[in-house]
This record gives structure tokens, C-alpha cells and sequence, in this order.
């Protein structure tokens, strides 16, 4: 008994924790489009592990050959009330640490500056333009980063 009671706490973690990430599907409107989010550096397309998160966000920085300059803002995020409900029905602590999650697709249009995102391949695409405080903060974000006053994969600020 003490074996199977073992086995199901290994299960239950392993659960928890792919419970915790999204793959994302990061695409491009330009071939050769590089996307960095939270440190991590991926030529778009691509599919990436973005972990879920309560209270930060994620910064990012797109970069073309067929644009002039990055393109900075946050990642757009979906609010998982589901698993609100499972938080405070089994683990409360839990939620501060996975109430929001990275939609599974996302295009960023470097030419109109938007991000375009949604849940299902089915699905139609939502815009959005992040604010100029919003792409600032990304921009300040990376440019620490780079000059060694912080660490791109820290918590945020």
C-alpha cells in the first residue's frame, strides 16, 4: 500500500507540473523572424514551453531582417479559471502560481506592430497592440538585461 500511495504522489506531481506550461505556437508575418521571451531566444515558427504565471508577465522582443527596429511589448495571457477552481479546492497556494497561462498560438506582425493570438488552430485571430508604457518596459527590460543590471530570466519587476 505504501508503494501504490508513492507511485500516485509521483503521478500527481508529474501532473501538476505539465499543468504549469504551454506549448505555444510562435510565428512570424517575416520569414527569419527571431522572438525572445523571458531569456529565451527562438526563430519563429516554432513551438515553445512558456510556464504559466499568477502575477508576472512576459516581456518580449521580436527582431527581422525585414524590419528596421524590434518590436517590444507583453505576451497577451489567458485567465484559467479552472484551475482557480481545482486551486482552491486542492492546493490553494498553487494559485499563485498558475492562474495565467500563454494562448497556444501567436503571430507577431512586425510591419503593424500587433500580436495576434488565439487558443485553436480553428479559431480567428485576435489583435493586439501593446500600449507604448507596455513596449517601453519590454524595451527597458531587455536593455538591462543586456548591460548586466539584471537577468533576462529573472522574476519581473
Amino acid at each position: 500500500m505504501h508503494v501504490f500511495t508513492r507511485q500516485l504522489a509521483a503521478v500527481a506531481l508529474v501532473l501538476a507540473l505539465a499543468a504549469c506550461s504551454t506549448t505555444t505556437r510562435l510565428s512570424s508575418t517575416h520569414p527569419d523572424t527571431t522572438v525572445v521571451v523571458k531569456g529565451e531566444t527562438v526563430a519563429a515558427p516554432t513551438d515553445h514551453a512558456v510556464m504559466s504565471t499568477s502575477f508576472g508577465n512576459y516581456e518580449f522582443k521580436a527582431t527581422s531582417p525585414a524590419s528596421d527596429k524590434p518590436f517590444y511589448g507583453l505576451l497577451p495571457l489567458q485567465f484559467k479559471g479552472g484551475r482557480l477552481a481545482m486551486d482552491i479546492l486542492f492546493f490553494a497556494p498553487a494559485a499563485f502560481a498558475n492562474l495565467r497561462a500563454a494562448y497556444d498560438f501567436y503571430e507577431f506582425d512586425m510591419d503593424n506592430r500587433v500580436i495576434r493570438y488565439k487558443r485553436k488552430p480553428t479559431d480567428s485571430w485576435r489583435e493586439y497592440r501593446p500600449t507604448p508604457e507596455e513596449a517601453d518596459r519590454a524595451r527597458r527590460f531587455y536593455e538591462d538585461a543586456a548591460a548586466g543590471s539584471g537577468s533576462v530570466g529573472a522574476a519581473n519587476k
